[in-house]
């Protein structure tokens, strides 16, 4: 995984420059812009102002946690006033793009990391770099480097993963499998600790009448959450990474990667997913296994809360091992919130993006069932499926291979990626033809690049 080489340098000087004012360039309107063009972090006598924020925080522990941030927020800066807009992810993706272009562009927005939204905003100047402001309030002490590369980008945008800071996440994100205990313990089998176990269990629960997989794919990005996890068993991790960064040094065209693709249309074949996969909506996919209806989905770690909260004790979270006895999967950090360059006032915006990363923002994630990126080991519950949730991603980051998403790679990924799923899962498209098609679009960017 590539280091975050600039940010690493800075991080031996930011504690310096904790609660202080730094010398850079703010933007924003003259009346509202930090004054003689420096910034602050104290914006109690900023004046009364509307600071407007779109996130896609809507399922219902997160929108909990940014609701009860905001009136924090609002609390402690009477003057301020958040004007927030949510929609859920696939339509905040499309909105943003345009609303960037407007002359009322949202001040903080939540932008995909991957190169087709916030590439795309960086290379079109639609977002501030947020180096100045990581030096004043500390994010480079605050966040790991290997976190920070995720919402980083060369000026231009042809590097991803080093260059400047574009944005924070609130909260760690890591795919796996959740399973429904009573339906396990019902077929007579264990939570499956490695790849091959798991292919038994859906064997299994297939031969005793269950529904195996519940998959929702009329949005085609679930699917990439099925099959990212499934290629950490066959594939190498830095391939993977190299991929899903639209870096160069990797190939889709190989025979690991094929396999991959050919383990995946053998889960149709075998009848192990639900009917009509690509027909059904993401929601009803998890919505019908807290209904009863199938014993796993693949999923990540934001579903947990609203699973919970229907099932209960009986939801379970785990990730099956690689054959060398680690585990590599699918994961990163939840939509970073970044200013736009539009913002009306740039400290403002700063010092809530501040906020909602905070230490105490932390404790408030968990309170409303969701994984923090920061504190994770400490702020783990002792039962639940969160606690299964924590130590999977502890696991990953400390001891296995945490992927990027594989959407990020180009700015045309997420479609080529949800089309060329769609076709394996109809067995439309050969695996052979599967890894073509990616291949075509990945090499295609990294050539323009060099």
């Amino acid at each position: 995984m590539q280091r975050h080489t600039r940010l690493a340098a800075l991080a031996g000087g930011a504690a310096l420059l904790l609660g202080v004012t730094a010398c850079a360039p703010g933007a924003g309107t003259p009346e509202n812009a930090p004054s003689g063009g420096a910034i602050s972090t104290d914006i109690s006598e900023v004046g009364e102002m509307t600071l407007t924020v779109w996130d896609q925080e809507v399922r219902g522990g997160q929108n909990e946690e940014i609701e009860r941030l905001n009136a924090a927020f609002e609390e402690k800066y009477p003057n301020i006033t958040i004007e927030r807009v949510s929609q859920a992810f696939e339509d905040l993706n499309t909105t943003l793009r345009l609303a960037l272009t407007d002359k009322d562009a949202p001040d903080v927005v939540q932008a995909n990391n991957g190169r087709n939204t916030m590439g795309a905003f960086v290379e079109a100047g639609q977002l501030r770099p947020l180096d100045d402001y990581a030096d004043a309030y500390g994010w480079l002490e605050r966040y790991s480097p290997s976190v920070l590369q995720y919402s980083t980008y060369s000026e231009d945008a042809a590097v991803f993963g080093d260059g400047n800071l574009y944005g924070l996440p609130q909260m760690g994100e890591v795919v796996g499998v959740f399973y429904s205990k009573s339906k396990l313990e019902g077929l007579g089998l264990e939570v499956p600790g490695t790849w091959d176990e798991f292919d038994a269990a859906l064997a299994a629960a297939k031969e005793a009448g269950e529904i195996p997989l519940q998959l929702g794919n009329i949005e085609q990005w679930p699917a990439g959450h099925v099959f990212g996890p499934l290629q950490g068993a066959y594939v190498d991790p830095e391939s993977i990474t190299s991929l899903g960064l639209g870096n160069p040094g990797a190939s889709w065209t190989t025979p690991e990667n094929e396999a991959a693709a050919a383990a995946l249309q053998g889960w149709v074949d075998s009848g192990y997913f639900n009917d009509g996969v690509n027909g059904t909506d993401y929601d009803d996919a998890w919505q019908a296994l807290a209904d009863g209806q199938g014993v796993f989905l693949l999923g990540g770690s934001w579903l947990s809360a609203d699973l919970e909260d229907a099932m209960g004790e009986d939801v379970g979270f785990f990730v099956p091992a690689t054959e060398s006895g680690s585990v590599a999967t699918t994961g990163g950090t939840s939509l970073p919130f970044a200013i736009t360059s539009a913002a009306e006032n740039t400290d403002v915006a700063a010092a809530y993006i501040d906020f909602l990363t905070s230490d105490d923002a932390m404790d408030i994630i968990v309170e409303t069932g969701n994984l923090p990126v920061n504190r994770t080991a400490e702020l783990a519950p002792s039962s639940g499926v969160l606690a299964d949730v924590f130590a999977v991603f502890g696991e990953v980051t400390t001891d296995g291979d945490l992927l990027p998403y594989l959407d990020y790679a180009t700015p045309t990924a997420g479609e080529t990626l949800g089309r060329a799923l769609q076709g394996l899962l109809a067995g439309e498209m050969t695996p052979t033809a599967f890894t073509e098609q990616l291949e075509a679009d990945y090499s295609e960017f990294v050539a323009a690049n060099e």
